[in-house]
């Protein structure tokens, strides 16, 4: 895997239901490296910071491989790296290979896989629709989020290795499923349930599901 875009956003103003707020969704490709810290990306806008930023989701990863599929959907948007609020765009990254607790070398940092990312009404602000919600749950590719191990800097080109594979094997995409899924599939919440790396709030949320 390798990085192709290193992303950062500032504060911007958004009208929603008839009030205006602040988000920090609007990412753009920077050109400089960014600095990964144990509690977000340094210089990133976080506004709301009860559901983004901290130890678990101090950044957000999407994959390049899945902006030519998005790009057919809205051809009239202005596109750039950045689009879906990650902070590293970042090319061969797949949700189905990406095991919940896995550790990678990632330019100089270390980070472990925390989770997937669930889309909010401010991607539809971005997007410009809030249809694209439904489109992105349906699509099943929804990026992760990582918690920072070893705080470092990350350039364009640089690579995400492996660096240690976390026992329990639930993927991102499993973990993302598991959150939509109508009739869950008993043997991921299984996995869910025992992954130690996945935090006690989903687990509780989760549990009412377990037959």
């Amino acid at each position: 895997m390798k990085v192709i875009s290193t992303n950062i956003g500032k504060a911007t103003t958004i009208v929603w239901n008839n009030k205006k707020e602040q988000t920090g969704i609007f990412k753009y490709p920077t050109l400089r490296a960014i600095r990964l810290e144990k509690n977000a990306v340094l210089g990133d806008t976080l506004v709301d910071k009860i559901h983004h930023g901290g130890i678990n989701k101090a950044c957000y990863l999407f994959s390049a491989d899945y902006y030519g599929y998005w790009k057919e959907r809205y051809p009239d948007l202005k596109w750039d790296w950045g689009m879906f609020g990650e902070n590293l765009t970042i090319s061969g990254l797949d949700e189905a290979a990406l095991g919940v607790g896995d550790i990678y070398k990632l330019g100089k940092t270390l980070v472990e896989i925390t989770q997937p990312r669930e889309p909010c009404y401010k991607l539809g602000v971005r997007f410009e629709t809030q249809k694209i919600l439904k489109q992105f749950i349906k699509h099943n590719h929804p990026g992760t989020y990582i918690k920072i191990l070893e705080e470092g800097k990350v350039h364009v080109n640089d690579t995400m290795v492996l660096f240690e594979k976390a026992k329990n094997r639930l993927t991102i995409q499993q973990f993302y499923e598991t959150l939509y899924q109508k009739e869950k599939n008993q043997l991921t919440l299984q996995l869910l349930m025992t992954c130690p790396n996945v935090e006690q709030q989903y687990k509780n949320t989760l549990s009412k599901y377990l037959k």
